[in-house]
């Protein structure tokens, strides 16, 4: 039996990704739409022949829609998805939850309480390099975690492509940490395999937008490793790039090749050299797994106790910007 599927806006850049996904996947189908913006949702229902709701009420009311998928702008996730959840609808969402943390607790309790299976998007996670590296880290080959770095960047804001209401600061809660950097934020927490304890993070404004084009955070930890987040939207030519050093070696990816090395004492050399791993064969999507957890009455644990995690770090990041200082994880509360 087929999932049937309200998309709930086109506003993120990857709404039509999402929806390829639907439409590719043999058992989900997109049969309704509603937008924030009327004129790109009935011109998206018209792509898609499928009927366009101007009642975001109307749609989740429709007892035939078993789920949606959420695109909107990231100051509405709250409302949409608390919406969703009472509802009954089955929620797939692109990162982050929400802005903060108050606001994904709310949304994640509400899809406890209604039963509805939420997944996010956390595409990364789901990478052969990630699983590599993970698996790199199980076996002790680098020895303690010392120093993780993850960078990701484009040019976006310097050739023009991305669309203005990724500027805007009240829809989207900040600039390219919050939207690029989520990705080297929940590979760098993963990677470093223990609580973080600060965080500090620096913003610049390269093209003069609303919101920061240039991005790092630090992560500290009781341990004293460090992480370190970067992200832009004014570089033309950054590589997505890891790295991670320990005390008996160190992990390297994207320098600028897409080949993941490694150097560690434990392979017995006096003087070791840089060896390549191999790259594990992707994992199956997000979406995809979203699905399973539909079908076979599964919830999303890890990913949503990653996204959680997430949000908690973004807001202390943007937390740290606007007030000058290192945000302790202890003042937000998971």
């Amino acid at each position: 039996m087929s999932i049937r599927i309200g998309k709930i806006s086109y506003w993120h850049v990857h709404a039509w990704d999402y929806t390829k996904q639907a439409q590719e996947h043999d058992d989900t189908d997109i049969v309704a739409v509603w937008d924030e913006d009327p004129v790109r949702g009935q011109k998206a229902a018209e792509k898609l022949q499928v009927p366009f709701y101007e009642s975001l009420d109307d749609m989740l009311a429709q007892k035939d829609i078993d789920a949606v998928i959420v695109d909107a702008p990231t100051n509405k996730h709250r409302e949409v998805m608390v919406a969703a959840a009472k509802a009954g609808k089955h929620i797939f969402t692109e990162k982050v939850i929400a802005p903060t943390l108050a606001e994904t607790n709310e949304i994640v309790s509400e899809a406890e309480k209604q039963g509805v299976k939420l997944t996010v998007s956390l595409p990364r996670l789901n990478d052969g390099y990630t699983l590599a590296v993970q698996d790199v880290l199980k076996q002790g080959l680098l020895g303690k975690i010392t120093y993780v770095r993850v960078r990701l960047a484009h040019g976006g804001a310097i050739a023009g492509w991305l669309p203005d209401h990724f500027y805007n600061l009240e829809q989207c809660g900040g600039g390219a940490l919050i939207d690029l950097g989520c990705h080297p934020m929940y590979l760098t927490r993963l990677f470093l395999g223990e609580e973080i304890t600060g965080v500090s993070a620096s913003f610049g404004y390269v093209t003069g937008k609303e919101v920061e084009d240039n991005a790092v955070a630090t992560l500290q930890t009781a341990s004293g490793a460090i992480g370190v987040v970067e992200a832009g939207f004014a570089n033309s030519h950054s590589p997505f790039t890891i790295e991670v050093h320990g005390t008996e070696g160190s992990l390297l990816f994207g320098t600028p090749d897409e080949k993941l090395l490694m150097k560690t004492n434990r392979s017995g050399e006096a003087n070791p050299s840089w060896e390549e791993i191999p790259v594990f064969a992707h994992r199956e999507s997000a979406f995809h797994q979203w699905v399973g957890h539909i079908q076979n009455d599964t919830t999303a644990d890890d990913n949503i106790a990653m996204a959680v995690e997430l949000t908690r770090l973004m807001e202390a990041a943007n937390r740290s910007v606007a007030e000058a200082r290192v945000i302790k994880l202890e003042e937000l509360r998971p």
